[in-house]
């Protein structure tokens, strides 16, 4: 007996909104199968209302209203019978967040849960990463967003430890390089105490930047990326115009300008890990939103 659920998982992010909609097959004799049938990102960089002034403006707050009425239409198009919209590191950061959500619920009926870094974190980690993390392997596993960035480590197969930073791409655009020095101090301590008894740590690396990377990599889904191909791809980045990387490389201009970051982060990590690798397996938050709701856990 096959049957096919719909499910849906709206992203509030720091540098864009997302819906993703999910068919879940399941059969009687096999593992329930998580197959994307759409995807839609807004690029409403709500980051850069919540890092710089500290509240999302009335602009956004529209943007946002008229985000949710359209992706509420999509749902009911694809048949949703379920979904969650969860909001991280910019609208829990906003002083009107609550407002906000208040506010698009009473005008679109939408729910929308604020969550914190440790339970983003969680939520990331309960995605399908079992044919990367079994065995013996230690893999340090990035989530790299707007606002914040999660890093989870993972040995013999289970979680060891994970913890979110207020290091993300949008933030890091707007802060004064000498906070973004102390951001990247605090974090290097952190990943070299938890990696360093460690053996042939590799990295796992989420986000819409590394996705992006691994494609212009051009490598075959599932083969790693090294770390002297993404450190010559980020002096490659740098050392174009932010209309060059949009004109020449075909970026979208929302991620011309934290990509370079993004890479930053990535690279970061791998250096004080020791991992000369990093697996993108092109997972995010709404997935694990997806997968969470499946099994009840949301």
């Amino acid at each position: 007996m096959l049957e096919i659920k719909k499910y849906g998982a709206i992203d509030i992010g720091s540098n864009a909104i997302r819906l993703l909609i999910s068919n879940v097959i399941v059969s009687d004799d096999k593992e329930p199968q998580f197959k994307k049938s759409s995807l839609v990102r807004v690029p409403i960089r709500l980051g850069a209302d919540a890092f710089v002034s500290g509240i999302i403006s009335k602009q956004n707050t529209t943007r946002m209203i008229n985000a949710m009425e359209a992706f509420k239409l999509l749902m009911d198009v694809h048949g949703v019978e379920r979904y969650k919209a969860c909001a991280t590191s910019a609208m829990r950061e906003a002083k009107n967040g609550k407002e906000v959500v208040e506010e698009i619920f009473n005008k679109t009926g939408v729910k929308i849960d604020i969550i914190g870094g440790k339970e983003e974190a969680a939520i990331i980690s309960s995605t399908d990463l079992n044919d990367l993390i079994e065995g013996d392997n230690s893999y340090l596993y990035v989530d790299v967003g707007g606002g914040s960035t999660e890093f989870t480590i993972f040995s013999h197969g289970k979680i060891i430890t994970s913890k979110s930073f207020k290091m993300g791409t949008v933030r890091l655009l707007n802060n004064k390089k000498s906070v973004n020095k102390e951001i990247f101090a605090n974090v290097e301590k952190w990943v070299k105490k938890n990696t360093k008894d460690l053996k042939k740590v590799s990295l796992i690396g989420s986000g819409g930047n590394i996705n992006k990377l691994f494609k212009m990599s051009g490598r075959t889904e599932g083969k790693p990326i090294s770390y002297i191909y993404l450190n010559a791809q980020y002096q490659f980045l740098k050392q174009m115009s932010f209309d060059e990387r949009i004109s020449e490389l075909s970026l979208n201009p929302d991620r011309a300008d934290v990509i370079i970051p993004a890479t930053k982060i990535y690279l970061s990590a791998m250096k004080w890990s020791g991992a000369r690798k990093i697996f993108v397996p092109k997972i995010g938050l709404s997935d694990g939103i997806i997968k969470s709701l499946f099994y009840n856990k949301l």
